[in-house]
C-alpha cells in the first residue's frame, strides 16, 4: 500500500512537471491517509494556485495554518491565493502575519512587495469605498446612520472594504441598493431622487469599519452587547493560545467565553477544533453536536452550523466510523452546500465502499457458497448455481477456481461475455491456471472463435503438455474447423472471415509482410503449404488464419 509520504513525493514530481491535476490527486491521496500533516495542504495549495484555482488554494492554505500556525510557508500560500483573488488588503495582512514569525523570509517579502505594487499600480473606481471620510459623512446623515446599525449592512460594508471586487455582488442585496440610492442624493432631494446608476466617487484607502454606536441602546441591550464583546475577546484569547499550541489553556478560554455568552455556537466549534487537533475524537464530536444545538436554538447562520457538522464528519472519519461521517457530511450539505465538504463526502463514500467490500470477504463463507453452487450445477439448476458462485466471488474475489466455476455456469445460461470476463479475471489472478485456459477455449468454441480457442488450448498445453481437457479441446477444435467449413455456405464463410478480421490479432497477422508473401506463394503453389508448416512460428500464424476462415483449405 502506498504511504502518504510516497503520494506526496509523486505529487511533487507531477507539480514540477506541470501536471497540476495529477499533483492535486496525489496530494489529496496523502491527505486522506494523514489529514493532520500541514505540509500536504501547503503543497496542494500550491498545485491549486498553479492550476488557477485560487479559492481552493486559499482553503488549503487556511487548513495548513490551522494545523501549524508557525509554518511560515502557509502564510506565503495564503497571501499568494488572496493576491490571485485580488483581495489585496487581506493578502497584505497574510504576508505581514507571516513576517511576524519570520521577519527576513524572502518569499513573504517578495509576495508583500508584489501585492502592494499591484495595488498602487491599478486603482479602480471603487478602490477607496467606505473609507473613514465616507463613513463619517454617512454617520452624520440620519437616513444612513439608521441603516449602518443593521448587522447585515455592516457585514456587506466590511466585505467591500476588504475586497472592492465584491461590489457588484453586494449590490444585489436590496438593503445595499437602498443604501447606495440614499448616498447619491442629499436629504432634501430624497423625494425626487432616483436609484443610483453607478458607484460613488473614489474615497481614501479602505480602513476597518467604525465602532458600533451604542448610544441609542437600552441598558439591557447595552449589557447584552458588553457581554458579547467580553465573550469574543475571550474567544480571541483562546484562538491565540491555540495558535501557540497551548491547547488546555485554549479550552479553558473557550469555556470562559461560553460561560459569559452561552448563545454563541462558535465557542463550542472552536473547542471541537482543539479536540480534533489533539485526536480526542469523541470530545470533538460532542463539542460539534453541542455547537449545532446552540446554533439552532439561537438562529446561528447555516454556514456555521454546516462547519460544525463537517468537523464532526472528520472526527468520525478518524475514528473509522465512515457511516456516521457520511451522515454528518450530508447534514452539513443540507445546512449550507460547500464544495470542500462535497469532496470529503465523495472520499468517504469511496472509503466506505472499499471497507464494506473488505469486511464482506470471508474464505469460509466463500467455500460454503461454492459448494452450494456445485450442488445446483450438478442438479442442472444453472441460475441458482450462478447466484451462489457470484456470492462466493464476493466473499473471496481473489479465488481463481471460484471464478472458473462461475464461468462454467454462465455458459450454461448462454452468457458467454460474462463467462469470458470471469475467466480473464481468473487468469489475471493465476496465469498458470491450466483449467482456466481449457475453460476459455471451450467458451471460444461455443462462440465459434476457433482461432482463439486453438490459442487458449495451446497455452494450457505449453504449461501442462498432457492436460486432458486441453488435448481434447484442441482435437475438437480442429475437427470443428474442418467439418464446419465444409458445411458452410459461401455467404456464411464470408461472414466468418469478416468476423475474424475484426480481431486485432488476425489484423496483425494479415498485415505482416512475410505472411502476405506466404499467402501469395500459396495461391500460386498450394502444395508449398507443407514447407511453410515446418516453421513453428509461421505454422502458428497460418493455423490461426485457417481456423478463422481467412485461408480456405481443401
Amino acid at each position: 500500500m502506498t504511504t502518504a509520504e510516497e503520494h506526496k513525493a509523486l505529487g511533487n514530481t507531477a507539480l514540477q512537471a506541470g501536471n497540476f491535476t495529477k499533483a492535486i490527486e496525489e496530494y489529496s491521496a496523502a491527505i486522506r491517509l494523514d489529514g493532520t500533516n500541514h505540509v500536504y495542504y501547503s503543497n496542494r495549495s500550491a498545485a491549486y494556485l498553479s492550476k488557477e484555482d485560487a479559492p481552493n488554494a486559499l482553503e488549503d492554505a487556511n487548513a495548513c495554518i490551522a494545523l501549524n500556525p508557525t509554518f511560515v510557508k502557509g502564510y506565503s500560500r495564503k497571501g499568494a491565493a488572496l493576491h490571485a483573488l485580488r483581495r489585496y488588503n487581506d493578502a497584505i495582512a497574510a504576508f505581514e502575519e507571516g513576517l511576524k514569525i519570520a521577519p527576513g523570509d524572502a518569499a513573504l517579502i517578495k509576495g508583500l512587495e508584489s501585492v502592494k505594487k499591484e495595488q498602487k499600480g491599478g486603482p479602480g473606481p471603487v478602490s477607496g469605498l467606505f473609507g473613514p471620510e465616507m463613513m463619517a459623512n454617512m454617520a452624520r446623515d440620519p437616513r444612513l446612520a439608521v441603516m449602518l446599525q443593521d448587522p447585515d449592512v455592516q457585514a456587506k460594508i466590511r466585505l467591500v472594504q476588504s475586497n472592492p471586487e465584491m461590489l457588484q455582488s453586494v449590490l444585489q442585496d436590496p438593503k445595499m441598493m437602498k443604501l447606495f440610492s440614499l448616498m447619491m442624493v442629499a436629504p432634501e432631494e430624497e423625494e425626487q431622487a432616483k436609484p443610483a446608476a453607478r458607484a460613488p466617487a473614489p474615497a481614501p484607502a479602505p480602513e476597518p469599519a467604525p465602532e458600533e454606536d451604542w448610544s441609542q441602546l437600552s441598558p439591557e441591550e447595552r449589557a447584552e452587547k458588553e457581554k458579547q464583546k467580553e465573550a469574543n475577546e475571550m474567544k480571541k484569547k483562546g484562538n491565540d493560545l491555540y495558535k501557540d499550541k497551548k491547547f488546555d489553556e485554549a479550552l479553558a478560554a473557550y469555556d470562559q467565553a461560553i460561560a459569559i455568552d452561552p448563545t454563541n455556537m462558535t465557542f463550542h466549534s472552536n473547542k471541537a477544533a482543539v479536540y480534533l487537533t489533539n485526536k480526542q475524537y469523541d470530545q470533538c464530536i460532542e463539542a460539534c453536536m453541542k455547537a449545532v444545538e446552540v446554533g439552532k436554538e439561537n438562529r446561528a447562520s447555516f454556514e456555521d452550523r454546516a462547519k460544525a457538522y463537517a468537523r464532526a464528519a472528520k472526527a468520525y472519519q478518524k475514528k473509522g466510523d465512515l457511516e456516521k461521517a457520511i451522515e454528518m457530511c450530508n447534514e452539513a450539505q443540507l445546512e449550507s452546500y460547500d464544495s470542500a465538504t462535497q469532496r470529503l463526502l465523495k472520499t468517504l463514500e469511496l472509503e466506505k465502499k472499499k471497507a464494506d467490500t473488505l469486511a464482506y470477504q470471508d474464505d469460509a463463507k466463500a467455500e460454503e457458497a461454492k459448494q452450494k453452487g456445485n450442488d445446483f450445477f450438478r442438479a442442472q439448476q444453472w441460475p441458482q448455481a450462478v447466484e451462489q458462485y457470484e456470492e462466493a466471488v464476493k466473499r473471496a474475489p481473489k479465488n481463481a477456481a471460484i471464478r472458473n466455476n462461475l464461468a462454467a455456469a454462465l455458459c450454461k445460461i448462454m452468457d458467454f461475455n460474462g463467462a469470458v470476463r470471469q475467466i480473464e479475471e481468473a487468469l489475471a489472478l493465476d496465469p498458470k491456471y491450466v483449467k482456466a485456459y481449457a475453460r476459455k477455449g471451450d467458451i471460444e468454441m461455443y462462440r465459434k472463435e476457433f482461432h482463439k480457442a486453438m490459442d487458449s488450448y495451446n497455452k494450457g498445453l505449453s504449461m501442462e503438455p498432457d492436460n486432458k481437457a486441453c488435448l481434447e479441446g484442441l482435437s475438437k477444435c480442429r475437427t470443428a474447423i474442418q467439418m464446419g467449413r465444409r458445411n458452410m455456405t459461401a455467404e456464411e464463410k464470408q461472414e466468418q472471415a469478416a468476423h475474424a478480421m475484426a480481431d486485432p490479432e488476425i489484423q496483425s497477422i494479415v498485415s505482416d509482410p512475410i505472411v502476405q508473401q506466404v499467402l501469395r506463394d500459396l495461391q500460386e503453389n498450394p502444395a508449398s503449404i507443407q514447407q511453410v508448416m515446418q516453421d513453428a512460428h509461421m505454422r502458428s500464424k497460418i493455423e490461426k488464419l485457417i481456423a478463422s476462415g481467412i485461408i480456405e483449405t481443401a
